[in-house]
């Protein structure tokens, strides 16, 4: 073994033996002496009877950036519904039945900025929620087949027509009941516009009842490309196998993106292969960019949460994803030749049958690879060596690039460090790496892997203490306003025709149905912002309810819950109401009433509300003039502030304001 150590590159091996300034150097010594010790298990990588599964890519939902990162293959997105998808809303294209507009939300710029970084990277829309409309009465999209097609297909001609975005694949509905005749109907409606490529993946929740479905019945086996289960603990199930399809984690991951979270997107990108034979995996999600309190937080592959101040961080899942998607393309193949290691890890090899190959390593323990979800039983990881032989078509290589991340103490830590070349020449093929516990190692013949570099990202700042927003933009970019996060219902720039003077510009709540619901969407509306440490502040806003008798609105504080938990939220809730009352109470759902009184108010006039908390007080204002005050509040502590509607009804909203102390 020590033959080709010798034969190597002199400057090559001087540099590794000695870059002891450099923190790559100081990998680089254990892994290439290690080569001198005796090896222990030995790992044949073979191209000699054929090749296994094709590879589909890594991607997140909601990724470019070739060679730098990431570098991700796919791209899901979510097909904005109007409801509660986890952590907010996001608005449908078609909020009622004649209503069409392919500017709203920021998934549209979402795709084009990744088709910026990476042409090629493969495009994916899923639906979560869907708008009341097509429901007809019922919380159902099933109820019109056909109707529910049609709202799918519209979004992907809109996409092609309006932002020049080729959708690749279409789901069915997100964890929730697949039709079987609905996708038949799907397909043939995509057909019929000329939308052939689209492929159909389903149905994104478990495995087995649509793959049993689609033993039975030939025609549902024809249209569905891809199976696509999600967090599926690395394993298929037998049904799935043996339809001969396309088997994907089409959601995976959603782990808080700490070195643990790492180890757990390391070990199921090798494992989902290994064990489950899945050649996607799709992390849920891509970015964390909502509040870090809201449900799984920093669930991400990096974190961009604070756009009031840009600061960013690229957090060590992306280096892990470079390990296999800097060295990897769609349309390569795994090889037969794939496995566990006999002390614990796996290791996965890929070839893009021109003579490249790729070879992935992780040795992830398991305390420090545990995912959120599902249960991961026990299994231990020691260290060992292992050797590998390179046979077929790969006997020859001379050389392997070699890129190296290690998890942990700080003081050991590596993200995505390059090596020394691995010289084969006079190796027989063969190599031996030393391999301890949390780590991964990717060695190919590609020469194209870049970590890269950026700028040092603005500080992290707290959400601004004083905070306002008039709205009057007259061509937003977004159809959302900054910084708000909508948690029911959809709140979106207005242009207030019948008043060209100071609320010309508004923000107007524009849903009057529940939607087609994912989650406990609240029965009231509510949008979200600020700082959920905010104890002490002062809200004022404009407010106008639009609907007579039976409309009403709120402004709010401490509000201490959003996301699929929106429902149970409590804080300090300042109602006023068309029929000429007022309403104080400490929960969205309004069960716990502070206050309550009559008040001279009516629909389709301006008001202003301000609500004032400090210490275990608060007070109202009507118009500047004290409505309701001291009011003991003794919960929650802190919180954002909100605004929003009492049920599903038109309000608007104006020259929002706050001033807030922790």
């Amino acid at each position: 073994m020590a033959e080709w150590l010798l034969s190597a590159s002199r400057q090559r091996r001087v540099k590794a033996m000695t870059a002891a300034a450099g923190s790559a150097g100081r990998a680089a010594v254990p892994f290439l002496l290690c080569a001198l010790l005796a090896p222990g298990g030995a790992y044949v990588l073979d191209d000699s009877d054929g090749l296994g599964r094709e590879f589909d890519g890594i991607g997140a939902v909601s990724g470019g950036g070739p060679n730098f990162g990431a570098s991700l293959h796919i791209l899901k997105v979510e097909i904005g519904g109007d409801g509660q998808t986890t952590d907010g809303t996001e608005p449908s294209h078609m909020h009622y039945a004649l209503d069409e507009n392919y500017f709203r939300g920021y998934e549209w710029w979402l795709m084009k900025e990744a088709k910026k970084r990476n042409p090629n990277i493969t495009l994916i829309g899923l639906p979560w929620s869907f708008p009341g409309w097509l429901g007809k009465g019922f919380d159902w999209p099933y109820v019109n087949l056909q109707l529910t097609a049609y709202y799918v297909v519209t979004w992907i001609v809109g996409a092609k027509r309006y932002h020049d975005l080729d959708i690749d694949y279409i789901g069915i509905w997100n964890e929730r009941s697949y039709n079987a005749n609905y996708i038949k109907i799907l397909r043939k409606m995509l057909n019929s516009q000329g939308l052939q490529r689209v492929k159909i993946i389903a149905s994104d929740n478990l495995w087995e009842s649509i793959s049993a479905a689609m033993l039975l019945d030939a025609e549902l086996f024809k249209v569905v490309d891809v199976i696509g289960a999600h967090y599926p603990g690395t394993h298929s199930v037998k049904d799935a196998r043996l339809t001969g399809k396309k088997l994907w984690s089409s959601e995976d991951f959603s782990t808080l993106n700490s070195d643990t979270g790492a180890g757990c997107w390391g070990r199921i990108l090798n494992q989902n292969y290994v064990n489950g034979y899945m050649t996607s995996t799709i992390a849920w999600n891509l970015v964390a960019s909502y509040y870090e309190q809201l449900p799984y937080g920093r669930c991400g592959l990096m974190t961009a949460q604070e756009p009031w101040s840009g600061h960013y961080v690229v957090e060590s899942p992306v280096w892990v994803s470079a390990h296999t998607t800097q060295f990897t393309q769609p349309g390569w193949y795994y090889l037969k030749t794939v496995g566990h290691l006999e002390k614990g890890g796996s290791y996965v090899a890929l070839t893009d049958g021109l003579g490249n190959l790729t070879i992935i390593i992780e040795t992830m323990s398991h305390k420090h690879s545990k995912c959120i979800r599902p249960f991961l039983p026990y299994f231990n990881v020691s260290q060992q060596f292992a050797t590998f032989v390179l046979k077929g078509s790969f006997s020859e290589i001379p050389e392997l690039q070699v890129w190296y991340t290690k998890l942990g103490k700080t003081s050991e830590r590596f993200l995505f460090k390059q090596l020394d070349s691995l010289w084969l020449l006079d190796s027989n093929g063969s190599f031996t790496l030393k391999l301890q516990e949390d780590e991964l190692f990717t060695l190919t013949t590609l020469t194209t892997g870049r970590k890269g570099s950026y700028l040092p990202p603005p500080k992290s700042q707290r959400f601004p203490s004083t905070y306002k927003d008039d709205f009057n933009v007259d061509y937003p970019f977004f159809s959302e306003a900054p910084n708000f996060a909508d948690q029911t219902g959809v709140f979106e720039y207005f242009t207030n025709m019948e008043d060209p003077g100071e609320h010309h510009f508004t923000l107007r709540q524009v849903l009057n149905q529940r939607p087609i619901t994912w989650a406990a969407d609240a029965s009231n509306t509510i949008s979200i912002i600020g700082d959920y440490n905010w104890t002490n502040l002062t809200i004022k806003c404009d407010v106008y309810i639009e609907t007579p008798d039976t409309g009403g609105v709120f402004i709010a504080g401490r509000v201490n819950k959003g996301g699929i938990l929106i429902r149970s939220a409590r804080g300090i809730f300042f109602w006023i109401f068309a029929n000429g009352s007022y309403r104080v109470t400490g929960d969205l759902a309004g069960w716990i009433i502070y206050a309550l009184g009559h008040v001279e108010v009516t629909a389709k006039t301006w008001y202003t509300l301000t609500l004032t908390i400090k210490g275990r007080f608060a007070s109202g204002m009507l118009n500047d003039k004290s409505l309701w005050t001291d009011i003991p509040v003794n919960f929650p502590k802190n919180g954002w502030a909100a605004i929003g509607t009492h049920s599903f009804e038109f309000a608007q909203f104006d020259n929002f304001h706050v001033e807030a102390t922790h």
